[in-house]
């Protein structure tokens, strides 16, 4: 069952949206070639479109999203996800997880890490893109206030640091190799 909360919020995303971002473009376009790649969290599979992998699985929450990207990727393995649930994947399927723009929206980032590990093969790479927050983040809400830096409709449930992030990472047994920011988006690449 897809997320009815999901679906509205793509409901509302233009179809036509235009090309990526160009630093999550070009994020996802440096990655390593895999032989499986796993795009969690797709969306409408613009950012899919640029993983190089012998085979394609696309996977989301929401079967609006997952309608206009199915024909983006036609060959790619289309899966529906239930948010909060065990991914419907197999174990050490993948040698790439792409998690971009996700991990902010997810309740049980626990959870959606130990299944990420789950669905990496051994030495697999886990690639994740989030929104950075920091000092400056910090500076903001001081000098605005809080209401004006975090709108309470925004779907947004987690706000990390390159800091944070790095812990989490550490934590749920993930070894990272490239954290950095750019453009106020966290980027980590870190190994099973």
């Amino acid at each position: 069952m897809s997320s009815r909360y999901d679906d509205e919020l793509w409901s509302r995303v233009p179809e036509r949206s235009g090309p990526p971002p160009g630093h999550l473009a070009a994020f996802v376009s440096s990655l390593t070639p895999a032989a499986a790649a796993l795009d969690l969290g797709c969306g409408d599979a613009r950012l899919s479109e640029l993983i190089e992998a012998d085979s394609l699985t696309i996977a989301d929450v929401s079967e609006v999203a997952l309608a206009r990207a199915r024909p983006r990727l036609r060959d790619a393995t289309v899966v529906a996800l239930e948010p909060d649930a065990r991914l419907p994947l197999p174990d050490n399927a993948f040698d790439l997880v792409l998690c971009a723009e996700t991990i902010e929206h997810v309740r049980d980032v626990q959870h959606l890490l130990s299944e990420v590990r789950r669905v990496l093969r051994p030495r697999g790479r886990l690639a994740l893109t989030t929104p950075a927050h920091g000092r400056l983040t910090g500076l903001a809400v001081a000098v605005r206030g809080f209401e004006h830096h975090f709108d309470p409709l925004s779907p947004h449930l987690r706000f990390l640091s390159r800091r944070s992030l790095a812990r989490l990472l550490d934590a749920m047994g993930f070894e990272v190799q490239r954290l950095g920011r750019e453009a106020g988006t966290l980027f980590a690449v870190a190994s099973r």
